[in-house]
């Protein structure tokens, strides 16, 4: 998970059919005056509560919608495009035991998803991870991941962590324990929520790699915020909006905010990847898929 930026939002929620948010446009005439900070923060909080958490009313809605992203060919095309832009490889079960620090402020970036030593993430790995295997090699870090959580520093990690990574991922269980986190964090919330919000497929992945990028916060730089800056300019498609339109602004929404955690950092996961798909009304992600991401060619067939 990367470090959110900074965006300064307000967003006004509106509950219909007990599942769905939907944001007047600012530019209407009877659009409300924009609500005071802690509004949109709540509503963010609840959007967030509504994608990880059990509903009947949400479960019921969902399970009369087809498996989009969470298809099990659809989700494995979905690590595939992440893996092209975490780690310029679509081959992601390469990726488990990769870790370094990229100079973003976040310090180690590790892992199948990009788990970062800064960003809390990869401490709830590890702090998981280790309940249910006490003697793993990394448990004895837990006290600095602790300490430095939060940060970019290194201390009490260097020398011996980034060893311990790499050996701890050639273990089935921590490898198994990556991908039980990164759908718990970022899968799964993201998949869940696009559905409630009307969204296919495609839109399913827009979400879930702003998930990753941005991280799951509520915070004015996460995803949620980012999400509330987009209902500001369109409806969602289960609001009656179009979905086209959405993911769009959506996107327009995450290219803005993307320079604010790196500016120099390569926006093509959205520009020559996702948007080339919206482009061409691939809102089923079907295959074959065509993309690039920070020059590098891919293909899937």
């Amino acid at each position: 998970m990367r470090r959110s930026g900074v965006l300064l939002l307000a967003a006004f929620p509106v509950i219909a059919t007990a599942v769905y948010f939907v944001l007047p446009s600012s530019d209407a005439p009877d659009a409300p005056a924009a609500p005071p900070a802690a509004t949109a923060q709540a509503a963010r909080e609840d959007a967030k509560d509504r994608a990880e958490q059990e509903r009947k009313a949400d479960d019921a809605v969902i399970a009369g919608l087809p498996p989009g992203l969470a298809a099990p060919a659809k989700k494995e095309l979905a690590q595939q495009l992440v893996a092209s832009a975490e780690h310029s490889t679509t081959d992601w079960r390469t990726t488990y035991g990769t870790i370094e620090d990229r100079g973003d402020g976040c310090g180690y970036t590790a892992g199948i998803i990009g788990f970062c030593t800064g960003t809390h993430d990869l401490l709830t790995l590890v702090e998981r991870y280790t309940e249910a295997h006490p003697d793993n090699g990394l448990a004895p870090y837990l006290p600095a991941l602790r300490e430095v959580d939060g940060s970019e520093s290194h201390d009490g990690l260097d020398p011996g962590f980034t060893a311990a990574w790499a050996a701890e991922a050639e273990v089935p269980a921590f490898r198994e324990a990556q991908e039980e986190e990164r759908d718990r964090i970022y899968f799964d919330p993201a998949v869940r929520l696009a559905k409630l919000d009307g969204l296919g497929t495609l839109g399913q992945f827009v979400y879930y790699d702003a998930m990753v990028f941005h991280g799951p916060d509520t915070d004015a730089g996460g995803f949620y915020a980012l999400r509330e800056r987009t209902l500001e300019q369109e409806k969602t498609p289960a609001a009656g909006g179009s979905e086209t339109a959405y993911l769009n602004a959506f996107l327009d929404v995450r290219r803005e905010a993307m320079p604010t955690r790196a500016p120099d950092h390569d926006t093509s996961r959205v520009d020559t990847a996702q948007r080339r798909f919206l482009r061409d009304g691939n809102l089923d992600l079907d295959t074959p898929l065509v993309w690039q991401v920070y020059g590098d060619g891919y293909r899937l067939p």
